[in-house]
């Protein structure tokens, strides 16, 4: 099979293959196959899409068995079994020994459509037409949420004005010395500063695509009770962080948040298949029926797919062993970082979300070049490519993670000589 017809026929914006220009055939686990049967650890994992691997054997069980039984497929918002029970379940399993208590709504398929739908509904309640979003941040391509997103690059895709967002500094964006809260806060509570209230703080507890950053718990809390002092509502964006990304289920847990809108794609679809959920406190579900919807708003084989997802988290043994490959992730990450020296290289992130950052630009690329000639697909990350991203599947065994992490390790010295 030649690679001509994608150069060919494919548009230009494609953007995965010229990192990874091969074709791929098959996968399983943590594996990729190329079409010469070339094997490939995933440290990439459908940039977190894929936290339960590729076609896990349990739950494509449950998807063929649906499949075969002839279960509905479409059916914008009507009930189905399907989507019952992966809503019992989700409140039993997650929900209800978190002492969370959130309504569902099954917005378009993507991640952004959960966003644009969270957004929508805070400047409904509160009559708000600004949201507040964070330096770095990432919330998705469609007008609303990429008007929440920082890349100056994306931005400019729009080609049109991106209105009624006010950004504010992450945590840690002025250095460690500069408390970001109090100087948000100030904006916030004074009537001169030309800031209006925002109807909510859309936040990443940690930012993916933005390099890594990871805010502290103390900054979470505090955010979460200026939101509360001031009215506004707080939106977790833990598309990519959550479903167990950075250890616990949701990525806020780590803080004791109880945010007001959480909005949920990526894994949540259990086996790469679309699916986005926005979680409402019950006191804020003021939509009207049909105010907002979407042809593909609830995909009921990934309803079945995410409901076997759900059985690693009957046990707190998944989370467990996510701590334990997430130490190994750490502690082989700062070895391999001193092979930098003077590149000023740096470990970031949680969970299995972790790389490393250079300070020289290029390095993360290059080492990501190696490393896929020798085996291994990996990212970058950051507003300047400077983070290498380590995601993969939450369910990867201990011989592929270390498989992958000694091709990591083999590359960034390829790349840097073997010395600073």
């Amino acid at each position: 099979m030649s690679q001509d017809v994608f150069t060919t026929l494919e548009s230009e914006v494609r953007f995965y293959c010229r990192a990874f220009p091969t074709v791929f055939e098959r996968a399983t686990g943590h594996e990729l196959f190329d079409r010469d049967g070339r094997r490939y650890i995933d440290f990439l994992a459908g940039c977190g899409a894929l936290n339960y691997g590729h076609n896990n054997a349990a739950i494509k069980r449950a998807v063929l068995r649906y499949l075969e039984n002839d279960g509905i497929l479409h059916a914008m918002d009507m009930h189905t079994r399907a989507k019952a029970e992966f809503m019992e379940v989700f409140d039993g399993v997650v929900l209800k020994p978190r002492q969370l208590a959130y309504k569902m709504q099954f917005s378009g398929p993507t991640g952004t459509n959960a966003v644009e739908a969270a957004l929508k509904l805070a400047r409904k309640v509160t009559g708000r037409p600004t949201v507040a979003a964070f330096t770095h941040a990432f919330h998705g391509v469609t007008l609303g949420s990429l008007a929440a997103t920082s890349s100056r690059g994306k931005r400019q895709a729009a080609g049109v004005d991106l209105t009624n967002v006010t950004r504010f500094p992450f945590d840690g964006y002025f250095g460690a010395d500069i408390d970001t809260i109090a100087l948000i806060e100030k904006f916030i509570a004074d009537e001169g500063s030309g800031v209006d209230i925002p109807a909510a703080f859309l936040v990443e507890t940690m930012q993916a695509e933005g390099g890594l950053n990871v805010a502290s718990a103390d900054w979470l809390q505090r955010l979460q009770g200026l939101a509360q002092r001031h009215g506004i509502l707080l939106i977790v964006d833990d598309i990519q962080a959550g479903c167990g990304r950075t250890g616990g289920f949701f990525s806020f847990e780590r803080a004791g948040l109880y945010p007001d809108i959480v909005c949920l794609s990526k894994s949540i679809g259990g086996i790469g298949l679309p699916l986005a959920m926005v979680l409402i406190k019950p006191e804020l579900d003021r939509w009207e029926p049909g105010e907002h919807n979407g042809t593909f708003r609830g995909n009921n084989l990934a309803f079945v797919a995410a409901t076997a997802a759900l059985d690693y988290w009957k046990t707190d043994r998944f989370e467990t062993d996510i701590g334990r490959k997430a130490a190994t992730v750490t502690d082989r990450l700062t070895a391999i970082a001193t092979v930098a020296g003077a590149n000023a290289a740096r470990v970031k992130g949680l969970g299995l979300l972790q790389g490393i950052a250079w300070d020289r630009p290029g390095v993360p690329g290059r080492i990501a070049e190696a490393a896929f000639r020798d085996g291994l697909v990996i990212e970058t990350c950051g507003a300047r490519d400077e983070v290498l991203k380590v995601c993969p599947p939450l369910t990867i065994d201990d011989d592929g993670l270390n498989e992958g992490l000694d091709i990591l390790e083999r590359s960034v010295e390829t790349v840097l000589g073997g010395a600073p």
